[in-house]
């Protein structure tokens, strides 16, 4: 008799092409045939398959999905009201959405633009999608231009962040220096998360600027990305997730490379955003400084 064995990397293979394929096709219909098919899997075995990775439904994942994009929309994209994003994740009224959004977050989705959450809303995000063994870096040497930059220094809790990023933006918008989409915009952690206390973490968010940055209320100053040779490695998606490609570098890229670190940290150079792209589209380049 020949047995046909699924192992468990098949299984995670099948569970994060799924995911994948929820990220990039949020305004289709994701039902639970459409998404069994996605995952070669019987679509009576597919559901508590993906549960039993996920922690969560397929249907409870699609809807948190759509909800991760309404939140951005209703925190950085004021052109948008709050009844078209409600349709846009799917829902029948801006009241279902409402309701949804706020048993999640506790914050009406209004409450949620004006004064967002951030530190809640990324308890509810907390899981990840499952590992599944990592993938060949395409790493290049390069030699990065100093760059004159405007900049705010995030320091505190890291689910923070976007707090201050808000700031930083509401900063532009307000001076026009640095414009978004004329300007490079970059971001400087000076430690890992995940081995830093909360009140020691600190994060630079940095938009391009030459000369002096007058005195403002945001607490914006000037600064300076120095000159050097980098890996620099592509990220693309979440930047939920970019502590991986960071890890990559170093754990198997840097070991084999023979190179040395300097002694400035790893930078971001974000190359869109999640009010221009999806999540899934985000690209960003991971800088690691060499000698």
């Amino acid at each position: 008799m020949k047995w046909n064995i699924v192992t468990n990397q098949q299984h995670l293979n099948r569970i994060e092409r799924v995911c994948d394929y929820i990220a990039t096709h949020l305004d289709e219909a994701l039902t639970l045939d459409v998404l069994s098919e996605v995952a070669i899997c019987s679509k009576y075995h597919f559901h508590r398959l993906f549960k039993a990775y996920m922690g969560v439904s397929a249907v409870q994942y699609v809807q948190m999905a759509r909800l991760k994009r309404a939140s951005f929309r209703l925190a950085f994209e004021a052109k948008y009201s709050v009844t078209d994003i409600a349709y846009e994740a799917g829902f029948e009224s801006p009241e279902a959405f409402s309701r949804a959004f706020s048993r999640i977050f506790d914050q009406t989705p209004s409450q949620f633009r004006t004064q967002p959450a951030w530190q809640h809303w990324h308890a509810q995000y907390a899981a990840q999608p499952p590992m599944q063994g990592e993938n060949m870096l395409d790493v290049t040497v390069v030699d990065f231009a100093q760059r004159e930059v405007a900049l705010i220094e995030h320091k505190g809790h890291p689910n923070l962040v976007l707090e201050t990023a808000s700031k930083f933006i509401q900063w532009r918008k307000s001076t026009g220096l640095s414009p978004v989409d004329k300007s490079e915009t970059f971001g400087v952690p000076y430690s890992d998360p995940n081995d830093t206390p909360a009140d020691e973490f600190r994060f630079d968010i940095c938009g391009t600027h030459q000369g002096e940055v007058p005195e403002n209320v945001f607490g914006v100053k000037a600064g300076v990305i120095p000159a050097g040779r980098c890996a620099m490695a592509i990220h693309k998606g979440s930047h939920d997730r970019i502590g991986e490609t960071v890890y990559q570098l170093y754990r198997s890229w840097l070991p084999q490379s023979g190179e040395e670190l300097r002694d400035y940290p790893c930078f971001f150079h974000y190359l869109n955003f999640v009010h221009q792209v999806d999540e899934c589209d985000l690209v960003t380049e991971v800088y690691l400084p060499l000698k």
